[in-house]
């Protein structure tokens, strides 16, 4: 159970880290969000509080309830991205992408209470 917990939360954990690191850092990233009709303001608050969620869904002495939020926080960050890509008729595999995070979420919620 801890292996499938922990490949999940990791998997999850660096998706949000690259794309926090994307957001601040890489300038095809940042034309994208803009395209995507989001501020720069909305891109800098995206990237940090996905680097907080990875910090909080890392941290083993993290109480579960504070990573529930980090979990509802990291579910809305990949739907906001399915909305967007969506109404920006982007291609179908960015939301599968997407999708594919939120099913690790799910994985690694259910074996953290089962741990």
């Amino acid at each position: 159970m801890q292996l499938i917990y922990w490949s999940s939360t990791v998997l999850v954990s660096i998706a949000l880290l690259l794309s926090s690191i994307s957001y601040i850092f890489h300038q095809a990233t940042i034309d994208g969000v803009r395209d995507l009709g989001f501020p720069d303001s909305f891109r800098i608050q995206l990237a940090v509080l996905k680097l907080i969620a990875v910090v909080i869904l890392l941290v083993p002495t993290v109480p579960h309830q504070i990573k529930e939020w980090a979990y509802v926080g990291a579910v809305l960050f990949y739907i906001t991205a399915i909305v967007a890509h969506w109404a920006h008729k982007d291609p179908f595999y960015f939301n599968l992408i997407n999708l594919f995070f939120i099913g690790l979420l799910v994985v690694s919620n259910i074996y953290l209470h089962k741990l």
